[in-house]
Order: C-alpha cells, then structure tokens, then sequence
C-alpha cells in the first residue's frame, strides 16, 4: 500500500488537458478524460520523452508519446502501439473534495 498525496485541485486541469506534476524527483502525468482522472509515470517507457506533453486520445482512453508516436492506454499504462513495448507505471487516483490525490507507491 502506497501513501496518498493531494496533487492539486480538480478544476486546475481541464477536461481534455493534462498536467506534469514533480513529487520529489518522480514526474507523474495527470490526464483529464471526460472528467474521469488518471495518472501515470510521466516518462515514456520507450525514449524518455514527457507523455504530458503528448496527444491526449479520449475516445481511446490513451496518450501519444510525443517523440516517436507510441500510445499508452491511460488504464493500465499498457503500450498500444510500437515503438514502446514496455508499460508505465499507473497510479491510482481520487477526486475528494475537489482536489486530486493519487497514490505513490514507496
């Protein structure tokens, strides 16, 4: 069991968008998709490119990484298309109050 950090408030990332949050030396991406929150492990598994930074996916519940164009299911952080072939680490999140919190593991 991970301990649980409030990140920010809810309405700091509007639907559609996401956000690259540094907890200590870790950047973690936060994605809104329908209101629904997510966040994964910011770095991409295949060339350490930021997945913030990349193409948010709604209909598919993914990011495109922005370097080589591998998509990442926001889910379970599975690689969907290549180059990637490695997942990212997901983490799990709440909205409680109207602030985000997600869950670190460690």
């Amino acid at each position: 069991m991970g301990r649980w950090l409030r990140i920010c408030p809810a309405e700091a990332i509007p639907e559609g968008h996401a956000a690259r949050v540094e907890v200590g030396e870790l950047p973690i991406a936060l994605f809104n998709v329908g209101g629904e929150f997510h966040c994964l492990d910011d770095t991409c598994s295949h060339a350490l490119a930021s997945l913030s930074e990349g193409e948010l996916h709604p209909s598919s519940c993914s990011v495109e990484c922005p370097l080589h164009g591998s998509q990442f299911d926001l889910r379970s952080g599975e690689p969907i298309s290549l180059p990637a072939v490695e997942a990212v680490q997901v983490h799990k999140v709440e909205v409680r109050e109207g602030e985000v919190w997600v869950e670190l593991e460690g």
